[in-house]
């Protein structure tokens, strides 16, 4: 490498240089890039793993939970510090990590990893798919969950094709804060029945403690709450694509443009400790009220009955007018879901394949194709996923088992980028590097401990 950055699709011309904003009023109209990341996960991770774990294990893990959401935000941090001062996209900078190299093109054993485990996450996606059909066949009976299936599966695949993206997007947002605040109330309303969480139960939690047979749900909910292993790779994409790279502008060796550079990594640092703190909140809630509820009366959601088990959280604490409130929102979160993690998956996808010299990745025209046949491929996946396995808890497990893997492989490429790489041309302070060697330390710790239970 030679210490310039990369030209890259996702990088227009000069012209789009501006500096970073200074006040906090100013910095708000900037954020988005995390909180489209927490819109993509809270179907799988805080609605589906952390219940269903909080069901299972009780209140003794939930210091998975809150580790999990505070320790990965570092490494989160850090792809996003490399998209803002290089502009280059994920792929191209997991295909820089050293060691074996494979293929005509000597590609990485990163990215080759990459599109091994990221065959298992069609079984994630289409627990997600699953939700979102049992859901609509609760509340219209005439067609029944394969159907309902097939027909979600065509509306994510019309809305991707023909650019209404956006605008459900937004819709989505806004009605998961609404589901936000509601999960927030069930948990101050759980206070005032049989089911209430007291301090002694909260001790339990943080005591560091993880039964056998908690081990398999533990690490699938250490993935997938707060943001796992591709939402981390993830956030590099829509850094770029929100305008932190291109506002900065390509890489120079003037006080100029790195003092704009940390401008604008001051503004996604401040992007990512609001959501951390959103999400946090947020995951901690969710499994609080399955350890409550659902673990005092011995049901674990699991097949068809999952969102009939899990909005028990709400009646038993709101009331059962409650329920079809909740899945109204477990339907919008769940469908935001799929069309965030449809959109992040068609372009790492084509990221990947342009490393792989299977497309020109930087050639508009071609690259725009691919992300459209993905976005019909991937939601065909899915749907065939959960009708042949039609277990969604567990689709949803395995496929945060396979993001717990990422999550290491994001780790050494943490590492490598801020210690080894040669393309650091703006050194973060002491604490950075320090939290990010605790963060990385934390994740390794955390899979040694699971794997120790587990066997």
């Amino acid at each position: 490498m030679n210490g310039v950055m990369q030209k890259d699709p996702y990088l227009p011309d000069p012209s789009s240089v501006q500096s970073a904003p200074i006040n906090f009023g100013q910095k708000l109209k900037y954020l988005g890039p995390g909180f489209i990341l927490s819109a993509s996960v809270v179907g799988s991770g805080e609605l589906i793993s952390t219940t269903t774990l909080g069901a299972k294990a009780g209140f003794v893990t939930l210091w998975v939970i809150i580790v999990s959401c505070l320790v990965k935000i570092v490494l989160q941090l850090e792809f996003g510090r490399q998209s803002i001062t290089r502009g280059v996209s994920a792929m191209n900078l997991m295909n820089e990590l050293p060691g074996p190299r494979f293929g005509k093109q000597r590609v990485s054993w990163s990215a080759w990893s990459w599109l091994i485990l990221w065959l298992f996450k069609p079984l994630q996606l289409g627990g997600i798919i699953g939700g979102v059909a049992i859901i609509l066949n609760m509340a219209i009976p005439g067609l029944s969950v394969p159907a309902w299936t097939i027909l979600t599966a065509v509306v994510v695949i019309g809305v991707m094709l023909f650019g209404f993206y956006e605008v459900v997007e937004k819709i989505s947002l806004v009605f998961m804060g609404l589901f936000t605040v509601f999960t927030l109330l069930a948990l101050f309303m759980v206070q005032k029945t049989g089911f209430a969480v007291t301090w002694s139960d909260m001790a339990t939690g943080l005591s560091f403690k993880l039964p056998a047979g908690t081990v398999g749900f533990a690490i699938a909910a250490f993935g997938l709450t707060g943001v796992g292993g591709d939402e981390i790779l993830s956030y590099n994409y829509w850094c770029i694509e929100k305008g932190y790279a291109r506002f900065a502008g390509l890489q120079e060796e003037s006080k100029v443009w790195k003092e704009r550079a940390k401008g604008w990594i001051r503004v996604m640092y401040m992007d990512a400790f609001l959501s951390m703190i959103v999400y946090t909140m947020v995951t901690a809630a969710f499994y609080l009220l399955g350890a409550s509820i659902l673990y005092q009366r011995g049901e674990v959601p699991e097949g068809y009955r999952m969102i009939e088990t899990i909005s028990r959280i709400y009646t038993d604490s709101v009331g059962p007018a409650a329920k079809n409130i909740f899945l109204i929102g477990s339907f919008v979160v769940l469908f935001s879901t799929l069309f965030a993690a449809l959109a992040i998956r068609t372009r790492v996808f084509s990221d990947l394949f342009g490393v792989l010299k299977w497309i020109d990745f930087g050639n508009m025209k071609v690259r725009m194709r691919t992300i459209r046949i993905l976005a019909i491929v991937f939601p065909v996946l899915w749907t065939i996923a959960f009708l042949l396995i039609r277990l969604p808890v567990l689709m949803v497990t395995i496929g945060g088992i396979a993001t717990f893997v990422m999550l290491i492989i994001v780790v050494i490429a943490g590492v490598w980028f801020r210690f080894r790489s040669k393309e650091s041309v703006i050194e973060p302070g002491g604490f950075y590097k320090t939290a990010l060697v605790t963060s990385c330390i934390a994740i390794v710790l955390v899979g040694i401990y699971g794997v120790f239970k587990l066997f």
